[in-house]
This record gives C-alpha cells, structure tokens and sequence, in this order.
C-alpha cells in the first residue's frame, strides 16, 4: 500500500509553498491549534482551491469549482440536506442517470456508499474545496426549500393589490436574497412610467429579473435608504451611501446610489462579496509567455506597475496575484483599498475613510513611515495620490495601482493630465496591464459551427484576415442558465516599459507613436488576445467584440 504524502509535502513539490512557509505555518498552529492545510489558507500562502486540486490529484479525482458550476434542483431534491450535511458531499447533478456529487475528503466510502443505496447507481465523484463546499451546501438548500422566484411572484402580487410595510421589507429582502444566489455585481431597481424593473448585472451583462407595481417603488427606495443611513426625505438629489448583509455567515458590503430620474429614483447597489478565492497569475487567463512577464515584474525591485480597465474588469484580482508572487515574508507589504476585497494574514491591509479625511493619498504619503518594500494604491484617482506614487517608487519601492484608461498605453498621457512629470515617470514606470473580462464558452453545451458572413466583415473592419472557418459557441443548457457561457477569464495586453519607450516618455512623444513602437517589441494589444481565445474556443467572437471594440 502507497503511504499517502502530507499536504506540506504535496504542495512544496507542487512549487505552492516553500519549507519557510510551512515553519511559519507550524508556528500559528502552535498557537491557533487548527490543522496546518488550515493555516496556510489562513496565511494566505495557498488557497482552499488549490489544497483540493493538490488532494484531487493525489487521489486520482477530477476536481470541480462550485462557484462556476451551478447545482441542479432536480439533483438536491433526491438527496434530503441532513443526509448531505451528515455523508459530507453535496448532489450537483444528475448525468445520463448517474448523479454527479461533490466531496472535500477523498476517502469519503460514506457518500458512495449512502448516494448509491438511495439511487441504486454508483456516482461520478468530484473533489469539492472546503470553502466553496460549505457556502454552496448552505444556500443551495435553502434556496430549493425557499423558491425565491415563486416568493417573489406571491409578494408581487400582493403588492398589486395593497402595499404594505411587511411586503415591501419582504420584496427588498428578496431582491438581495436573489442577487447573492445568482453571483450579481450590481443590482440596478429601475422607475418607468407604470411599473418598476429590477435587473441584475450577472457575468459583466445586465439581465431583466422581474417587475413590481409603482405603487411599491418609493417604500423600496425608502426601505433601502433607511438600511443605507440616507437621508429618505431628499429625493431631488443624488445620494451615496452603504450597508453590510449577512447571508449565511458570509458579510456581503453593498454600496448604494440613487439619482432623481423622471419617472422617481433610481437605485443601484454593487455587492461587494468579501473574500473570493486567491488566485495565482497562471490561473488568470494571460497566456504562458505574458505569465512569465509578469512574473518577473512583480519581482521587481522598486518602480510602478498599473492595470488598467474599466470597473469590473477583474484589476483587483490580478493586483493581489501579483502579491501573492511576493515573499511576505522577506517583505513589508501595505495596502490601502476601497473596499479591502481580499484578506492576506501577513500583509497589513487598510480600507479608505473619506467621512474621516483617509483617502489613498494619506495612505501613500504615511506607508512610506512604515518601512514599505511594496505599496498596493487601491486607485490612482487624482494628482496628489499619482505624484506620491511615483516618488515612492524613485525611492526604492515597488508601487502596484489601478488606473481607468481604455488601453495601456493611454496610461501615460492621463499620468501626465494628473501633473506627473515626463522625466520622472519615464523612470519610475515598469509596465501597464489593460485587461478586460470575458465569458467562457459553457463547456457542457459547447458547439462547433461556420463562420458567418457577417462575422467576416466585422472581423475585416478590425483588419483580420486569417481566421478559421470553425468557430465555437454555447448552445445554452441548464447549467448556464441558457446564456452559452459559463464563468469568465481575462483578456488583456502588458506593455512593459523598456529604455527605448522611456525615453519617448520623457520626451512626451505622441502616444500612437510609442504604442507602435510596442507593438513592433511584441505587444500582443487586448484585441489580439481576446481573438487568439477565440480560436482556441475559449471565448466568442461577440463576447470579445462586445468588451473590446
């Protein structure tokens, strides 16, 4: 019989951790006295995903996400939750009449043995991470005991007959409740003339969820504004304001805003959902010669490294990759963020207080009393921040930030409108990453078809010629709730900044001419990449045309 390895030894030979990481480790567990696997989710030297994908391939098990995989109804109802929580596995779905589930211990007999007695078929088993395991379990059933639509509907329709307190602290409720199930980012309620329209932004794309009655508009808003401490009686004026929701054990942080339209206010909340899982830069979507870039950027000793893109486009997660290629323990690393998205035990993190006058540029200006190696800016919203920025980088720091330009190489014109000057940026700046996201094609409904007409001539207009005649798409399925796309992954361009293009720099020249000089070293522009995915049936060519152009 094989001895099975220890997870310490599995993820050191897997390049995860280091023997330095698992001292440390050995010393928190000393004082924490949880299991070392654990700590070093903890610690935030791996992740709970990658543990399990280390365990999954040691035991010989395909491993699933189930934050991209969504559970079947049909699945959970043959399965009661008690004998789920006891067997420890969760029913995901039911396959040709096998039923797929999910277990976090590899030598769980128990749930083979209880899922074959109930459906008198062995399962197809999946290793699951702890985390998204016990988050998933927890909402799936309540969800399947609570039909959200179905109460959603119910309380609509009481509301077309008389509106009351309760069931519009009912209908607010179940507006979040059904956002957080569907992994929505913005939840945008909506006045018109005769009803109000709530849609979800779900994957970077808005979707109609339902419609209430008028009637019921402004005790929402005003529900919602109470929750939000703003003020319910101004209704002529924008207002901004917050609210934490607990879900489960799981604090999502919700940033509201309103503006007067014609038809009543309109309300938008963008849930912040805390702690996602840590992701390191292979996992990012870059291909393998722009991870290797990357990688010896963020190793770099001092300078300033941007990622650029609109809201939404994944730029926190690639800055907090980047961190994870730093060696926290060897060095100090600060961050100041809006609001702190991921948690790292060794990295001393603080969260932007505009009501107490703490905006990054404080931040920026009082990390370098700190004795800093790396400083994460949240973003570089104005002059005083990029400006402390840059010399923080002249003195010895590397300075990782956010920027809202279109393509990386605009960076350089908007550093210079925010007062920076050519010569210090030309000698401070390494790199600037522009990244966008895109949905992946559903692996479960995926489809080969011909390239149309239509798509030719678009794809003309972009000055592409050799594209293959087979292109793939998603046919829709009830595992991507018929959109065709399941999970998404970034797309983006790195424009490193070598002593030729610091030179232009700093002698301001124009930013056409410094991008081609770019792309003539290599650059592969977001475009390029986005379409490199498509060949490779990662991605559509609308999805791309949809981010891009």
């Amino acid at each position: 019989m094989v001895k099975k390895k220890k997870i310490g030894q599995l993820l050191k030979e897997k390049g995860l951790v280091t023997e330095k990481h698992i001292s440390v480790a050995i010393a928190q567990q000393k004082v924490t006295g949880t299991f070392l696997g654990e700590t070093l989710v903890d610690l935030g030297f791996v992740s709970s995903k990658e543990i399990c994908q280390c365990l999954a391939e040691q035991a010989g098990l395909p491993y699933i996400d189930l934050r991209e995989y969504p559970v079947q109804e049909e699945a959970l109802r043959m399965i009661p939750k008690d004998v789920a929580d006891r067997g420890e596995f969760i029913p995901i779905e039911i396959r040709d009449g096998q039923m797929v589930i999910g277990i976090i211990d590899p030598s769980n007999i128990i749930a083979m043995d209880t899922v074959s007695r109930i459906i008198r078929r062995p399962p197809i088993v999946y290793m699951v991470d702890k985390e998204a395991f016990y988050d998933t379990i927890e909402k799936a059933y309540f969800f399947l005991e609570n039909p959200i639509q179905k109460r959603i509907e119910e309380t609509v329709n009481r509301l077309k007959q008389n509106v009351s307190t309760a069931d519009i602290s009912a209908l607010t409720d179940l507006i979040v409740m059904d956002a957080i199930r569907k992994n929505t980012t913005d939840i945008h309620i909506t006045p018109a003339e005769d009803t109000v329209h709530v849609f979800n932004r779900i994957d970077g794309i808005l979707q109609h969820n339902f419609c209430f009655p008028k009637s019921a508009h402004a005790g929402v808003i005003s529900k919602i504004k109470v929750m939000s401490s703003m003020d319910i009686a101004e209704q002529r004026l924008p207002q901004d304001g917050s609210f934490t929701y607990e879900f489960f054990g799981k604090q999502y942080d919700m940033r509201v805003s309103t503006i007067p339209t014609i038809y009543g206010e309109n309300l938008v909340i963008r849930v912040l959902s805390g702690t996602g899982p840590l992701t390191r830069l292979e996992a990012l979507g870059f291909d393998p010669e722009e991870t290797k870039k990357l990688r010896i950027l963020f190793n770099r000793p001092h300078g300033i490294i941007l990622v650029t893109g609109p809201t939404g486009s994944g730029k926190t997660t690639t800055l907090y990759a980047a961190l994870r290629e730093v060696n926290l323990l060897e060095k100090n690393v600060l961050t100041v963020e809006d609001p702190v998205e991921y948690r790292l035990s060794l990295v001393k993190q603080s969260e932007v207080n505009l009501k107490a006058g703490y905006d990054f540029a404080l931040a920026g200006r009082n990390f370098m009393r700190q004795d800093p190696d790396v400083m994460l800016l949240g973003e570089i919203r104005d002059s005083e921040t990029a400006i402390i920025a840059v010399r923080a980088s002249i003195t010895g720091h590397l300075v990782l930030s956010t920027l809202h330009t279109n393509d990386a190489v605009t960076s350089i014109p908007r550093l210079f409108d925010l007062g920076v000057d050519s010569f210090l940026l030309s000698a401070s700046l390494l790199a600037v990453i522009a990244q966008r996201l895109v949905r992946k094609i559903c692996p479960e409904c995926k489809e080969s078809y011909q390239i149309t007409e239509q798509e030719k001539e678009l794809l003309g207009f972009f000055n592409v010629t050799d594209f293959p005649e087979e292109l793939y798409r998603g046919r829709g399925c009830k595992i991507c709730n018929d959109t065709g796309y399941l999970g998404r992954t970034a797309i983006g361009e790195i424009f490193i900044v070598d002593e030729e293009i610091k030179e232009m720099i700093s002698k301001k020249e124009p930013t056409q001419v410094i991008r081609d000089r770019a792309i003539k070293k290599g650059m592969k522009t977001i475009m390029e990449d986005g379409l490199s995915k498509v060949r490779t049936g990662i991605t559509t060519l609308e999805e791309v045309l949809r981010v891009t152009g």
